[in-house]
């Protein structure tokens, strides 16, 4: 799978790019799907209510399966099916968020092009010359990744995403990502949070994402993160490890609103569309530059996972500045 999906891309990069493909790429190491992924924090399992497997100390939100029975619209002539209701946590999306255009920490590997590379590079740089003050700007890459599925795991089960790996979306291509202004046509409601008030009560958000759970009215916080707007890769924040964290929450939220994604546990039925997100019914897992056994709701403070997380030489697991994220989503299904 890893070398048709490299060979994919450097050919398509080669026709687009042939000067310079190949310059300066990184290298690191390929993701280990039995190794590196926090299988606990799948947990808990809850069926027709119950709690049949529990996990203490594991983040988790209110869902829709709390009856013993569930009914779904059917095709005719049946028009009802009826199941029972269960909910779980599945890892089935990764986010990456390099400061290298075009290098996948997934595949431990990338493609420099010299032609974009200023352009597109993520950084550190100052927000004006008389302030201290930092910002960080990242590309970010939304893979599928339905681990069960390619496992082979679970695959008769109507509740697990039975697909195989895609790259579904890279921001290098999309001028929305790398503009804050030209972002302002997807997001026209970021006027009415450019102020003071709107972001103090990020504070709320950001006690209770470190707390429990996520306050999801408070769509325009990513707690710890600060603000969800702009949806682009620039974050008013000098921590690298937080800042990445805030911009694959963004990337969450930019593809939901436009319609790319759909939240699998609002509804026992069906996925929902969410243009605004509800962000509690995700976790983050960092599994590199380091791995982390650990998940933790959008808007958790760094404080709690960063240390050591990237650290300023190379290690094992590949350079460092560039993040991978897996993503756990919230499934709540009718099983039949």
């Amino acid at each position: 799978m890893s070398r048709f999906f490299v060979i994919t891309i450097t050919s398509c990069l080669a026709i687009l790019h042939p000067p310079a493909v190949m310059a300066g790429v990184k290298s690191g190491q390929f993701i280990n799907p039995i190794s590196d992924v926090a299988w606990q924090e799948i947990f808990p399992i809850k069926i027709a209510g119950l709690t049949v497997m529990g996990a203490s100390g594991n983040y988790d939100t209110p869902d829709p399966a709390s009856a013993p029975l569930c009914v779904c619209p059917a095709p005719p002539p049946a028009f009802y099916r009826v199941g029972i209701p269960i909910s779980f946590w599945e890892p089935a999306r990764l986010i990456e968020t390099v400061a290298t255009p075009y290098y996948f920490p997934f595949l431990g590997a990338g493609f420099s092009l010299a032609s974009t590379r200023g352009f597109l590079s993520g950084k550190n740089q100052s927000l004006s010359d008389d302030q201290p003050e930092q910002s960080s700007f990242a590309q970010a890459h939304y893979l599928i990744f339905p681990v069960w599925a390619l496992l082979d795991l679970l695959t008769d089960f109507v509740c697990v995403e039975n697909s195989g790996f895609d790259v579904a979306y890279i921001t290098e291509i999309d001028p929305l990502w790398q503009d804050d202004e030209l972002a302002f046509i997807i997001q026209p409601e970021a006027l009415l949070f450019a102020n003071p008030f709107a972001q103090m009560a990020c504070m709320a958000d950001s006690v209770a994402a470190n707390a429990g759970t996520p306050l999801a009215p408070l769509f325009w916080c990513v707690g710890s993160g600060g603000s969800a707007y702009p949806m682009t890769g620039h974050v008013d924040d000098d921590n690298l490890i937080q800042a990445n964290a805030t911009i694959a929450a963004r990337l969450i939220y930019k593809l939901a609103r436009e319609l790319l994604i759909c939240d699998t546990g609002l509804n026992l039925c069906s996925c929902t569309p969410t243009p605004i997100w509800h962000k509690p019914n995700y976790k983050l897992h960092a599994m590199r530059p380091a791995v982390r056994k650990k998940a933790w709701p959008i808007g958790k403070s760094a404080f709690f996972y960063g240390a050591d997380l990237n650290p300023p030489y190379r290690n094992s697991k590949g350079p460092g500045d560039e993040f991978l994220w897996m993503v756990f989503r919230k499934r709540a299904c009718c099983a039949f």
